[in-house]
């Protein structure tokens, strides 16, 4: 009994530390790739395009929604305690600091990401992977760097329309529904607001956008098992990502404070 509870978790540190490996040496691999070969532009406009334009929609609906919600629930609390004219600096700063990019991260993660790997994979299974080494172009500089560039690029920019319409929703709220005074909204906003709590967003959003493609195209890269390996690789890169979006968020928080 106990020497297979002892097999069980030497083989399972062994397949979390070959997992983890490969990914670290794809990640490798690919900043290889990217400075030992010309990066196609063409095909990063594409997935810029793919990856940020189609998912402006959802963000901003997301984030209007979200930035709506946050001020209804901090008027709910700072009621109780005669602070309402605080609740303009703290949906900002929420949606700034956390809310834009995290739910950014999350919702891209879900469309683009997924999409990402689901794309990846259906050509590796159907060998079109093969077939570009056979024509002697690098995989990893055609299908993988574009991509993940296209997300460090992207997801910032689509984090600021997040943050921008979940203030605006915000405001909303507050100033038709709850019938707050509109000055106290925006004067609290510019008394508390920093720029670090923007720039310290764009930064997670960044990574955000790393994370995101970086896990997609390694799970497509390597799937295998036909069609159902494909959705396979499509559900754990949405979810592997997630975590890791959320468990990253929360050190670039502290690493951010202390900077």
């Amino acid at each position: 009994m106990i020497l297979q509870f002892v097999n069980y978790v030497g083989s399972q540190t062994l397949h979390i530390c070959s997992a983890v490996g490969g990914f670290v040496l794809f990640f490798i691999q690919t900043i290889r790739a990217l400075y030992s070969t010309r990066l196609k532009v063409s095909k990063l406009i594409y997935q810029m395009s793919h990856i940020g334009v189609e998912s402006f929609n959802i963000v901003v609906l997301t984030g209007s929604f979200s930035g709506m919600v946050f001020a209804l629930q901090s008027y709910i609390g700072f009621q109780r305690v005669g602070g309402e004219q605080f609740i303009g600096a703290v949906v900002a700063l929420g949606m700034v600091r956390e809310l834009g990019p995290v739910l950014t991260g999350l919702m891209v993660t879900g469309r683009a990401g997924s999409a990402i790997a689901a794309e990846i994979g259906a050509m590796r299974i159907s060998e079109q992977i093969d077939a570009l080494v056979t024509l002697r172009i690098n995989p990893l500089q055609y299908l993988v760097v574009p991509r993940i560039l296209a997300g460090i690029i992207v997801m910032p920019c689509l984090a600021i329309f997040s943050m921008i319409f979940g203030i605006m929703g915000g405001y909303m709220i507050c100033v038709h529904v709850l019938e707050l005074s509109a000055e106290d909204y925006v004067q609290s906003i510019r008394t508390y607001g920093e720029l670090s709590d923007i720039t310290g967003g764009l930064i997670k959003a960044m990574v955000f956008g790393l994370i995101m493609t970086w896990v997609g195209t390694f799970k497509g890269f390597y799937t295998s098992g036909g069609a159902h390996g494909v959705g396979t690789a499509t559900t754990q890169s949405v979810v592997l990502s997630s975590i890791l979006i959320l468990i990253t968020n929360y050190f670039l928080t502290k690493i951010l404070e202390h900077l």
